[in-house]
């Protein structure tokens, strides 16, 4: 496995990959979740590059840039483990070599719903530092994780919109035996907040059960808002909403998907969940 540190070196090193090139963009800390990501990307294309970088145009000023776990060794043990050819692990200024960007990559009006109306200006920094490694790399093929699904729909809306050659594969949410939906912020949560953070695929399994009885959109919702009906104060609900695939209005049958976002503790989690609406 080839680890290179700067945009030249990632450049001559990308000349050699033969065949189709799948990438997985990552922030580092890898759990099994990304071990899953650089599984598909290994068995679907004949050279594998994955990316670790913490993008700082991700975090907001109150946030935990500062904080957010650094494990690259260990990461990069995961990366030749599951057969990664070559890691790309820039600073800072190989990434943004002009300072601060100038020009950023306005996510459009979906950017500014659910997490971009929690985090404003935050899918701006995702689509951008997405829009820089896509050019850099060079893919065929992008893996990118459910979990992170308003993530997964606007970089497939960009890749549509600014006409990039590159497939877009979702690979589904890897949980916990208990259902809890594996992040890199899991290490934050103390034993008893890790516990209330099953509030959140709780509620999602409530609202696909409501679902399969036959409920309609309004009552798959009350189901899973149900889960956070006692008012504790261990899990402070951000949103909870049921929307169609691509993150419009909810059908009225057919394929839809809920999202959820709360803050447990000081740490911010989100998952969601496709529904079934008979």
């Amino acid at each position: 496995m080839n680890v290179v540190e700067t945009r030249a070196d990632l450049a001559a090193a990308r000349k050699d990959l033969p065949g189709t090139v799948a990438v997985v963009m990552t922030m580092g800390a890898l759990h099994s979740g990304h071990e899953a990501l650089l599984k598909n990307a290994r068995d679907h294309a004949d050279s594998v590059i994955a990316t670790i970088f913490v993008n700082p145009l991700q975090f907001g000023p109150n946030e935990d840039f500062d904080r957010y776990p650094r494990t690259m060794e260990a990461d990069l043990e995961m990366c030749r483990r599951t057969g990664v050819d070559l890691v790309f692990a820039p600073s800072r200024d190989e990434v943004y070599p002009g300072g601060e960007p100038q020009v950023r990559v306005n996510p459009g009006p979906l950017g500014e719903l659910l997490e971009g109306a929690s985090r404003p200006g935050f899918f701006h920094g995702v689509l951008t530092v997405v829009l820089k490694l896509f050019n850099l790399v060079r893919p065929d093929l992008a893996f990118f994780g459910e979990k992170d699904y308003q993530q997964l729909t606007l970089i497939r809306r960009m890749v549509l919109d600014v006409n990039l050659p590159i497939e877009v594969r979702g690979v589904p949410t890897v949980r916990e035996a208990d259902g809890l939906a594996l992040s890199s912020r899991n290490r934050y949560l103390t034993e008893s907040e890790r516990v209330a953070a099953l509030r959140l695929s709780g509620a999602l399994r409530a609202g696909a059960a409501a679902a399969q009885r036959g409920a309609d959109a309004d009552g798959v919702l009350a189901a899973a808002h149900q889960i956070f009906a006692d008012g504790t104060t261990d899990v402070r609900l951000d949103y909870l909403v049921l929307l169609d695939p691509d993150l419009g209005p909810p059908p009225g049958h057919g394929p839809a998907r809920m999202l959820v976002a709360a803050k447990v503790g000081g740490t911010r989690l989100i998952d969601n969940m496709p529904i079934d609406l008979g």
